[in-house]
């Protein structure tokens, strides 16, 4: 039987060894915070978690490569916040997160969020990489704005020249939610149409709330469009279409990426057949790496990916590269890197930035609803002027 002093010795003991041999273990692992806001409740939640699960899956791969940071093995931990997908709302909590001591920004989802938010992040000098398609939100002069997706400016281009030269469209409608995304991208699919030789008929204007627009699809109606493109929500887009079909409205309905996706089938139910979306990018499947991260996904989620996880898990590793060829977390040593990034990711094998942060390569898909399912009908892939 050991004495009480020997006992004490040998415990002590033990425990300068365990120190010794796990300490420095923990005292060289430094958690690297990354902010996420995304509306993550109500009824655009689809969106916020999709967005999620790809920035999820890629900081948890980042933490299994024992990545060295300002000489410390970094542990990445997203901090995440619902902003609700309103903007008063996502100052609050771009604020929130800037007090969390975050080393970087991955969101806001909406551009009408991802705007007024850049400022409190671009004042606490952090790069932030948005899912925002709004023109705006990379023209304010900061180089601290990034995005994970084409532009509206690109895809609208692309809408516009599809209605007109795809579709044989000259007189085309134009309806939009108001917000910063729908607003915006209405906006450059006019420009197009107009440049492709076709004609704006109607312009006409919901929210991002309505579920009733009989009264402006009667007036567009009586205008004999060729084509119909709506700015917005597939929460919107599916009744729209819906009620189309019920005032017997032969015209197409064009719309872009948040159209594309299950919500819409289920809300326009059999009117959905015929109805296009564009989306940046090309399809999983055709993805640089997207059959990878489809598997991959499915692993860890035991789901479908839906369409902003890609993009999200691209942006998260868009960051941590910068990082890594920094070798630090320091916003303002990894921030040149990111500006000056050149990678190949899930989503393109030719992820690079302009001089505003806007994604060089260009690539829209446009699909359309086949048998109550969307198949894609078209993809356009070119370089952006510079």
């Amino acid at each position: 039987m050991l004495s009480t002093s020997r006992f004490k010795l040998l415990a002590t003991s033990a425990a300068l060894l365990a120190g010794f041999v796990f300490g420095p273990a923990h005292a060289d692992t430094e958690v690297v915070k990354l902010g996420f806001a995304a509306p993550l409740t109500g009824p655009q939640a689809h969106y916020g978690e999709d967005m999620k699960n790809g920035l999820t899956l890629a900081l948890e791969e980042a933490n299994k490569q024992n990545i060295q940071l300002d000489g410390k093995t970094a542990q990445f931990e997203l901090v995440s916040r619902d902003d609700q997908a309103d903007p008063r709302t996502a100052v609050q909590v771009a604020q929130q997160i800037v007090d969390e001591g975050v080393k970087g920004v991955l969101g806001h989802f909406n551009s009408g969020t991802t705007i007024p938010a850049s400022r409190v992040y671009n004042d606490a000098g952090l790069p932030q990489i948005a899912m925002a398609t709004s023109p705006e939100y990379t023209q304010q002069g900061y180089d601290t704005t990034f995005r994970m997706m084409t532009s509206d400016t690109q895809q609208g281009a692309a809408d516009g020249e599809f209605i007109v030269k795809d579709l044989g469209a000259k007189k085309v409608a134009l309806i939009d939610d108001r917000t910063a995304y729908g607003q915006g991208l209405a906006d450059e699919v006019a420009k197009a149409v107009k440049a492709a030789g076709g004609e704006i008929i109607a312009r006409e204007y919901t929210t991002d709330k309505s579920t009733d627009f009989t009264a402006i699809l009667t007036n567009i109606k009586s205008k004999a469009p060729d084509a119909i493109f709506f700015g917005g929500l597939d929460a919107q887009s599916g009744p729209m279409r819906g009620q189309m079909a019920r005032l017997g409205i032969a015209a197409p309905l064009v719309s872009g990426e948040m159209t594309r996706s299950e919500t819409f089938l289920k809300l326009a139910r059999d009117a959905a057949n015929g109805t296009y979306a564009s989306l940046a990018g090309v399809p999983l499947t055709t993805m640089a790496s997207g059959e990878q991260f489809l598997k991959d996904y499915k692993a860890r989620f035991k789901a479908e990916p839906g369409v902003y996880s890609p993009y999200a898990y691209d942006g998260a590793w868009n960051m941590i590269t910068a990082m890594k060829e920094a070798g630090s977390s320091d916003p303002a040593k990894y921030l040149p890197k990111l500006a000056a990034l050149k990678r190949s990711g899930a989503t393109s094998k030719h992820i690079a930035y302009d001089a505003k942060g806007d994604l060089k390569e260009v690539a829209v898909t446009i699909y359309l609803v086949k048998d109550g399912k969307w198949t894609m009908f078209k993809s356009m892939v070119s370089q952006a002027a510079n």
